[in-house]
């Protein structure tokens, strides 16, 4: 199987690509996070997740946008439910690089997070699936969650405080 994997981070990473492997699937990473903010973040999260790659042998296919303008547009009339609109964004375009360059399926490195909403990010995987001509791979990464926290920090990796977005790191901080 080829498979694409949308990658958020290198610390979200590291149990997804240790569980493919174990079930035989090697993985090439996307990096594609527009809605990470500010850019100092984005940045921190985007080169350690190069390291990442390099330091285990993995494709890493970068779409670089710094999507601010764009990802505030899309969540501004629905600043309470934005999770969707940003689940969107990325997996489609993970899904549509996918098909265009010969991948069997994708999936994404938030389906190791307890934070997530998994059944939003399945049910729009699966439409771009569908959309797109290409499986989406639901895999219930979460019980490996804090094992991947603890390999992060002893490799000294990066470690966000938030999820992404501007208004999670927001939340984050007042709650």
């Amino acid at each position: 199987m080829k498979l694409l994997l949308h990658t958020c981070c290198a610390p979200c990473s590291i149990q997804c690509v240790e569980t493919l492997r174990a079930g035989d699937i090697h993985p090439d990473l996307f990096w594609y996070n527009p809605n990470i903010h500010p850019y100092t973040e984005y940045r921190s999260r985007r080169d350690t997740l190069i390291k990442f790659a390099g330091d285990e042998g993995l494709e890493l296919i970068l779409d670089d946008e710094y999507g601010l303008r764009a990802f505030i547009a899309g969540v501004l009339g629905n600043l309470g439910n934005r999770c969707p609109y940003c689940y969107r964004t990325r997996l489609e375009k993970t899904a549509a690089f996918a098909a265009e360059h010969g991948y069997d399926s994708f999936s994404t490195t938030l389906l190791i997070s307890p934070y997530q909403k998994h059944e939003v990010i399945r049910g729009i995987g699966e439409d771009a699936a569908a959309r797109y001509g290409v499986q989406f791979f639901y895999r219930d990464f979460r019980p490996g969650f804090r094992e991947g926290q603890k390999q992060a920090r002893e490799q000294s990796f990066y470690m966000q405080k938030y999820c992404g977005c501007i208004f999670s790191e927001e939340e984050r901080y007042l709650n």
